[in-house]
């Protein structure tokens, strides 16, 4: 059944059939704001946009007193409207008094904006775990930098509103749980607030998934030597601030700013002929593990993805003692 609402057809006398909406429980008035730059309307639980149509057909007319019933739409564009929406970690729901700009946030008394950024969910209970298991595992496949990345990981989980100014490279064999390691990070700060893309994605035009606290990128082979220029080109205004802000540009949606706080970790097989970084590279941080998908025994990853269901991912999130 539609999420907006039902119609059915009801006979109140032979012959005659009248169309009678009914309301679906659930969705209610204070669930939207209006949105008035494209006169849509925000559901705050999921962040989308509902028409003006949806809306009408799925809540009630508004009592006003001495007045007519109003379109909920209507009273949501008097009552409930804001005039921008933007993504940024940290801010409250309805950010008052502020609007943001290529530039960053200025003061403009009596405006509201929607921050579409949602923080993560409580995690569920450890069940008795803890993060001795993967900690084991990072120290197993980079115990060189172990520290390091550990320490950048935990920064992503305990200040998503901060700009870490660095990306992290993390290399070796295939096989070797380069992106098990990240399964708990993604959990803590909230897998909505992730994205996975590919070189092609960061060179082109569509930049939604800088709408992130973490992105993960795997790196290919064989773009070629000027791709790979260009991607080491394009990818630093996402991997270090300034800028503060990003414009994003999404498939059909208005243009909108986020906060330029993503976290950019690039996965890699290949040691010499995929990622290019320059000898005086500063914007990443490359660990490189010595492991072999030999090294992990029948049944590992069967009982590594055990604990972290158990409530393994659950240690390792912002209540950790490792964090």
């Amino acid at each position: 059944m539609s999420a907006v609402h039902a119609a059915t057809l009801k006979r109140d006398r032979p012959g005659s059939v009248r169309l009678t909406q009914h309301i679906l429980p659930g969705a209610k008035l204070t669930d939207f704001w209006a949105y008035l730059p494209t006169h849509s309307y925000i559901y705050i639980p999921t962040r989308e946009m509902w028409p003006a149509s949806a809306i009408n057909g799925a809540l009630p007319r508004v009592p006003v007193p001495g007045e007519n019933p109003m379109p909920p739409s209507a009273w949501l564009d008097q009552k409930r409207a804001v005039q921008q929406a933007v993504w940024s970690p940290g801010e409250p729901e309805i950010i008052e008094d502020r609007v943001m700009a290529v530039a960053g946030w200025t003061p403009h008394p009596g405006a509201a904006v929607f921050n579409l950024y949602r923080p993560p969910a409580p995690l569920p209970s450890a069940n008795g775990e803890d993060a001795k298991l993967w900690l084991e595992h990072l120290q197993r496949i980079y115990p060189e930098d172990w520290t390091h990345v550990l320490h950048w990981l935990a920064h992503r989980v305990q200040y998503p509103s901060v700009k870490c100014n660095q990306a992290l490279v993390l290399g070796g064999m295939q096989g070797i749980g380069k992106d098990t390691l990240l399964e708990p990070v993604k959990r803590a700060v909230g897998p909505w607030n992730c994205q996975e893309i590919s070189p092609q994605q960061m060179l082109g035009r569509f930049n939604g998934w800088a709408k992130a606290v973490l992105v993960t990128m795997s790196e290919a082979r064989d773009l070629g030597d000027a791709s790979r220029f260009s991607l080491y080109e394009h990818s630093k205004s996402y991997i270090a601030a300034p800028p503060t802000v990003i414009r994003v540009d999404e498939k059909h949606l208005r243009e909108h700013y986020v906060a330029n706080v993503l976290g950019l970790v690039i996965t890699t097989n290949n040691a010499s002929d995929g990622l290019f970084l320059p000898a005086d590279d500063r914007r990443h941080f490359v660990a490189w593990s010595p492991c072999d998908r030999k090294d992990f025994g029948s049944g590992f990853w069967e009982d590594f993805w055990g604990y972290l269901e158990r409530g393994g991912a659950a240690a390792v999130g912002p209540t950790s003692p490792q964090f």
